[in-house]
C-alpha cells in the first residue's frame, strides 16, 4: 500500500514528534533505541520544557507543528498532544505526504475522523491510531479465557480514579480532552474489539466544576446494547468527588464468569475459582512503536486498523449525544 522502498534500502524512518509529555517520552525512548528509526525533531507547548526534551534526545526544536509536518527530513509524524488537536495535525501531516501515528482518538469529531481515514488511503500513507489497551495483559487474558465462559450476556467495566485535588491540566479541560468517553476511547474500544458492533447507547454524564473550562470531577455512566444481544455497563470517573479507586472488568457468561480486579484475574465456574495470570502493562508504547516500524519497513500487519478505531469513535459520539439529549441513541452501521 505504501512506497517503503527508501526504508527497505536501510535508510531509517525519520520521525517528528508533536508533544513532550509522558507518552512523547516513551515514544522517544523507543525510537532512539531502534536503529531503524531516527528521531529528528520535536515541537512542544512550553519552550523551556521542549528545549529540555530536545537536549535529552539530541534532536532539533521546531517552532510549530505546522512547520514540523512540512519538513522534508520527516517521514513519520507522531502526535502525542492534547486530544482536541489530533485531527487538525493529522490532516496537515497527511496532506504534506507524511505517515501518521496518533494517540486515540483520531479526532473528537466523527466526520473529520472519517475524512482522515479516506485521506490516508488517497495519499497512500500510514494512519495508525494507537490502542495499546489491546496489547496489554488484561486484554490478552480476556481473549484467551472468553471461550471458557460460554455465551456472554453481560459485561461490566469500571475505571474510577479519585484525585484530591484534581489537577488543573488538559485532561480536566472540556475542550482539550473532549467528551469523557471520546478522550478515554479505550474504555469502549476494548469492548468493541471483544464483542463486536453496538446497536444502541444510553449515557448519563455529570461534571463538577467551579469555572467554565476546567472541571474538578466527571462521572460517566453508560449502557451499551450490542447487536449480539450482549449488554454492557461502563463507568468512567475521575476527580475530587470520587473516593475509591477502581479498575474492574467483569464478564458474565452462561458457563462461567471472568473477574479482573486491578491486575488480578479469576475464572469462576460451577463453584470453583481459578486464578488467571495477567501480564504487565509496562512497555506497551514501545511495543506499539516497534510494530509501526515493522509495518512500514517490512509490511507486517498492525494490531488495529483506523477503521476499527473510527467505529468505536462513532459509539463514543453516540454516548455523547445520548448524555446531551437524554435519549437512547441508535449507533450507525459500520
Amino acid at each position: 500500500m505504501y512506497d517503503n522502498s527508501a526504508f527497505s534500502q536501510k535508510r531509517p524512518v525519520r520521525v517528528g514528534l508533536v508533544g513532550t509529555g509522558y507518552t512523547a517520552k516513551l515514544r522517544a525512548e523507543a525510537l532512539v533505541h531502534d536503529e531503524r528509526s531516527h528521531l529528528v525533531a520535536v515541537v512542544g507547548h512550553t519552550p523551556q520544557k521542549t528545549e529540555a526534551f530536545a537536549r535529552d534526545y539530541q534532536i532539533m526544536v521546531v517552532d510549530s507543528w505546522q512547520q514540523l509536518v512540512e519538513q522534508d527530513n520527516v517521514d513519520l509524524v507522531m502526535i502525542c498532544t492534547v486530544t482536541r488537536d489530533h485531527g487538525t495535525i493529522a490532516r496537515q501531516a497527511l496532506e504534506s505526504g507524511k505517515h501518521v501515528v496518533v494517540e486515540y482518538p483520531l479526532s473528537v469529531d466523527v466526520a473529520e475522523a472519517e475524512e482522515l481515514v479516506e485521506l490516508a488511503k488517497a495519499q497512500k500513507k500510514l494512519l495508525h491510531v494507537e490502542h495499546i489497551e489491546l496489547l496489554g495483559g488484561l486484554h490478552q487474558a480476556l481473549k484467551q479465557h472468553l471461550p471458557k465462559v460460554g455465551q456472554v450476556f453481560f459485561v461490566r467495566y469500571n475505571t474510577i480514579k479519585p484525585e484530591h485535588p484534581a489537577p488543573r491540566k488538559w485532561t480536566y479541560n472540556h475542550e482539550l480532552f473532549g467528551f469523557p468517553l471520546i478522550g478515554a476511547l479505550s474504555r469502549l474500544h476494548r469492548l468493541v474489539d471483544l464483542f463486536g458492533t453496538v446497536m444502541s447507547v444510553n449515557c448519563h454524564n455529570r461534571f463538577w466544576e467551579i469555572e467554565t473550562q476546567y472541571y474538578q470531577s466527571c462521572f460517566c455512566d453508560t449502557h451499551l446494547c450490542f447487536n449480539s444481544g450482549l449488554l454492557a455497563h461502563v463507568v468512567y470517573g475521575k476527580g475530587e468527588t470520587l473516593w475509591q479507586a477502581e479498575r474492574r472488568f467483569e464478564v458474565h457468561g452462561e458457563d462461567g464468569g471472568l473477574i479482573f480486579d486491578g491486575d488480578k484475574g479469576l475464572l469462576v465456574q460451577h463453584g470453583e475459582k481459578k486464578p488467571i495470570e495477567v501480564g504487565a502493562r509496562q512497555g506497551l508504547l514501545a511495543k506499539d512503536t516497534t510494530m509501526v516500524l515493522d509495518h512500514l519497513i517490512d509490511g507486517t500487519p498492525l494490531y488495529v486498523t483506523p477503521e476499527e478505531s473510527l467505529y468505536t469513535l462513532k459509539v463514543a459520539d453516540a454516548a455523547r449525544r445520548s448524555a446531551e439529549m437524554g435519549l437512547t441513541i441508535i449507533v450507525e452501521d459500520e
